[in-house]
């Protein structure tokens, strides 16, 4: 008698970065919104127990019986091994990407999108090692990061009793952004023209 192949369902995923498309990295320190999406995928395809066994009595009776009957697909010591690996130290890159933060400022940024998605990347790896900063720091940092051509923007923003969230603020900074390099335009432009017009009537009739 030929023995029926065993299918799950969770075979059929041929390419998991379509379902999980961040990518682990020692140096970004994304792992917990990794293993939160990886959990949520595992749960939607019924192998959350594969990973994680689950702690009811009634439930590790189902889970033990269904791993006896499968062995072979069931191993949990992957999944530990990349945990224990990216949650190991996690003082030490506390205290490195705390240092990142605090220097972080606009003059080594080509642009005020680049300088937001770095704050904003670094806020969200110190949660991701357990080292989460308040919603205000963010928005303070960014303002303090500033250059000199943004000093008008900066006055006008501290002298508000409350500031917006920090996605409003980095919309407002681009729109500043937007306005400095217009202004500068149209400087270049005026002492282009003005140096022309200088040169015309230096001519001799």
């Amino acid at each position: 008698m030929v023995e029926t192949q065993k299918f799950h369902s969770a075979l059929a995923v041929t390419n998991v970065k379509s379902l999980i498309p961040i990518t682990l990295d020692m140096e970004t320190g994304q792992y917990h919104s990794w293993a939160t999406l990886f959990k949520v995928q595992a749960k939607v395809h019924s192998v959350l127990e594969h990973i994680i066994p689950p702690t009811d009595d009634e439930a590790k009776k189902k889970y033990q019986a269904s791993k006896d009957a499968d062995l072979p697909l069931w191993n949990q010591k992957a999944w530990q091994c990349v945990a224990d690996l990216f949650q190991d130290n996690k003082n030490t890159r506390a205290v490195y990407l705390e240092t990142q933060f605090t220097n972080t400022s606009l003059a080594d940024f080509s642009s005020t999108s680049a300088y937001c998605n770095q704050l904003k990347s670094l806020a969200d790896q110190l949660s991701n090692v357990g080292a989460p900063i308040s919603n205000q720091r963010p928005l303070l940092r960014l303002l303090a990061g500033l250059t000199e051509a943004y000093s008008g923007f900066v006055t006008v923003m501290q002298q508000k009793d409350h500031l917006p969230t920090f996605a409003t603020l980095c919309s407002r900074l681009k729109l500043e952004e937007t306005t400095i390099k217009d202004m500068a335009a149209c400087d270049s432009s005026s002492t282009s023209f003005l140096s022309v017009d200088n040169d015309s009537s230096s001519q001799p009739p």
